[in-house]
């Protein structure tokens, strides 16, 4: 079942490839995302030493939390296997590539987070998918109205 997505991901990156793995979260981030209070504005998928983290990904306060909440971007360790993340690793050191988070889904009754390797777009890629996305739209709604 999915929780929350980022849009946004797809259009300002090219992808190459998506990978899923569980996230280390405490208990009131647990229900914060089942609410859907998370924000992946300037979010990424990063490693430090043996771990592969994300980064900048605000989850918000749960709507019946007492507590402050000021540890909303703290980095948040993911989990995959060795081999994984050493292939992860790999890809994150080629210079143009990054990781950034596609979503949030319950598996099993487990979060889980999809994160794709990327390649970020030039302002003029987007404008030209901008406008083929426009086409495409333009032309199904006639050939909707059409009858052949």
């Amino acid at each position: 079942m999915l929780l929350i997505k980022n849009r946004k991901a797809l259009f300002n990156n090219e992808l190459i490839e998506t990978l899923v793995a569980g996230i280390v979260l405490w208990g009131y981030e647990v229900k914060a995302v089942r609410e859907g209070n998370v924000s992946f504005e300037g979010s990424y998928v990063g490693y430090e030493g043996n771990d592969i983290l994300l980064y900048n990904c605000n989850i918000g306060r749960y709507s019946k939390q007492f507590q402050d909440n000021s540890n909303a971007k703290r980095p948040r360790k993911l989990l995959l296997n060795k081999f994984e993340q050493n292939r992860l690793k790999a890809e994150l050191a080629q210079k143009g590539r990054t990781a950034v988070p596609l979503s949030f889904f319950l598996k099993n009754n487990l979060i889980k987070l999809e994160f794709a390797l990327v390649k970020g777009r030039k302002k003029y890629e987007q404008r030209q998918l901008l406008k083929k996305r426009q086409i495409e739209k333009d032309l199904a709604r006639i050939t909707k109205g059409a009858d052949f």
